[in-house]
C-alpha cells in the first residue's frame, strides 16, 4: 500500500470518529419511549452522585459515560443547582449537558381545585414537590410558622385562591405558601374589596361562607342566593344551620343526609350549635364561588331546600313555613326514590 492510500485510510478513519463523535454527541441519546423523563437533584446530597445515580439506572442515555464525561469536562457540577430537570425524548447529551449546566429547570405546574383538608393539602405538596407530605402538614399545623403569613392553622386555606401556579421543584412549605399569599393579595384587588365591604364583610368571611356554598351546590346561578340567606342568617343572629359545616366537623364528607346524631357532634363547626361563621373554611371554593359571594343579591330569603325533582336546584323562602312544606316534599320524592331503588335491587 502506497503512502497516499495509507494518508487516506488515515485521513477516513479520522473523519468517521469525527463523525460519529459527533453524532454520540449532539444526536439523539434518550433511551426512553416516553415522552419525557426527569432528573431529580435534592438539596444536602452530592450533586453529582445523584444525577450520575439516576442516569446509570433510570434509562435515561444510551451511553451514560459518554454524558458524564461531558458533564465533568463542561462544569456542570460546579453550575448545577437543586430543582427538577426535564429530558425529553430524542435530547442529545450536549442540549442535555448544556441545559444542566444553565439550570434550566422544569417548573411545578401545580394545579389547585377543590381542598377539604390540610392533609389533603400536604398529600397534593407531596406529590409534587421534594419535600414529602410529613413537612408539609408540620408546617400546616404549626402557628408559629403560619403566623408570619397572617393566619393560623383554622384560617390558612383563606390564603389559597384555586388557580394554576408555577413553582420549582425544591421550593420549600414556606416560600410555597408566601407565594400563594401574594397572589391572594392580588386577587383581593380594590373592586372586590370594595364589594366585600358593601356586603358587610372581611375578606375573610367572604372566603369562608364562599367554601360553604361551595359545598351546597355546582349550580353557579344559585350561588349568590345561597349566600344571602346564609348573609341574612347572620345578621338576624341565626345560626347558620349549614349542614356542610356538619359533615366538616365529623370529617365525613361522604354523608348524603344529616340527621339529628349528626348535629349533636361537639366542634366550633357545627354551625347547628354555634351561631356566626365556623373558625375557618371548610374547604377552597373557586373564584366564581368567591364572586357570587361578592355578588350575592340582596333578599329576605332565610331558608332553601334542594326541589325534589332532584334538578339541583333549590326552592328559597323567607319563612319557615313555607320552607317547612317544600322540605316534606323533597324528603317525600326521596323517600319514594329509595324505595324505587331497593324494588329494582330485590
Amino acid at each position: 500500500m502506497n503512502m497516499k492510500k495509507k494518508l487516506f485510510f488515515i485521513a477516513a478513519f479520522i473523519i468517521l470518529l469525527l463523525l460519529t463523535g459527533a453524532w454520540l454527541l449532539f444526536g439523539p441519546s434518550t433511551s426512553f419511549d416516553e415522552k419525557n423523563k426527569y432528573l431529580f437533584v435534592r438539596s444536602g446530597e452530592n450533586i453529582q452522585q445523584q444525577v450520575e445515580a439516576q442516569v446509570d439506572t433510570g434509562n435515561i442515555v444510551h451511553f451514560p459515560f459518554i454524558f458524564k464525561v461531558v458533564a465533568s469536562q463542561t462544569g456542570v457540577w460546579d453550575k448545577l443547582k437543586p430543582g427538577r430537570f426535564e429530558i425529553k425524548k430524542g435530547t442529545s447529551i450536549f442540549n442535555m449537558v448544556r441545559m444542566l449546566r444553565n439550570n434550566v429547570q422544569s417548573p411545578v405546574k401545580l394545579v389547585i381545585n377543590k381542598l377539604r383538608t390540610k392533609e389533603n393539602f400536604a398529600k397534593l405538596l407531596g406529590k409534587n414537590f421534594s419535600f414529602d407530605s410529613a413537612a408539609a402538614m408540620q408546617f400546616l399545623t404549626s402557628n408559629d410558622s403560619l403566623l408570619q403569613l397572617g393566619v393560623d392553622t383554622n384560617t390558612v386555606f383563606t390564603m389559597i385562591i384555586p388557580d394554576t401556579y408555577l413553582f420549582n421543584w425544591n421550593t420549600r412549605p414556606r416560600n410555597l405558601l408566601t407565594k400563594l399569599k401574594e397572589q391572594e393579595e392580588k386577587y383581593w384587588n380594590s373592586n372586590r374589596l370594595q364589594l366585600a365591604q358593601e356586603q358587610g364583610l372581611t375578606p375573610r368571611q367572604v372566603y369562608t361562607i364562599a367554601s360553604i356554598v361551595e359545598e351546597e351546590t355546582n349550580k353557579d346561578d344559585e350561588k349568590g342566593s345561597i349566600a344571602s340567606v346564609y348573609i341574612n342568617r347572620m345578621n338576624k343572629g341565626m345560626p347558620l344551620g349549614a349542614d356542610p359545616t356538619v359533615k366538616y366537623a365529623l370529617r365525613d364528607f361522604a354523608l348524603k343526609r344529616i340527621y339529628f346524631k349528626h348535629l349533636a357532634v361537639e366542634s366550633p363547626y357545627n354551625t347547628y350549635r354555634y351561631k356566626g361563621l365556623p373558625p375557618g373554611p371548610i374547604c377552597t371554593p373557586s373564584q366564581t364561588t368567591i364572586d357570587a359571594v361578592l355578588n350575592a343579591p340582596k333578599t329576605d330569603y332565610l331558608f332553601f331546600v334542594a326541589k325534589s325533582d332532584f334538578s339541583g336546584y333549590h326552592h328559597f323562602s323567607n319563612n319557615f313555613a313555607e320552607h317547612d312544606r317544600y322540605a316534606k316534599e323533597y324528603q317525600q320524592a326521596l323517600d319514594t326514590l329509595i324505595k324505587n331503588k331497593q324494588k329494582q335491587q330485590d
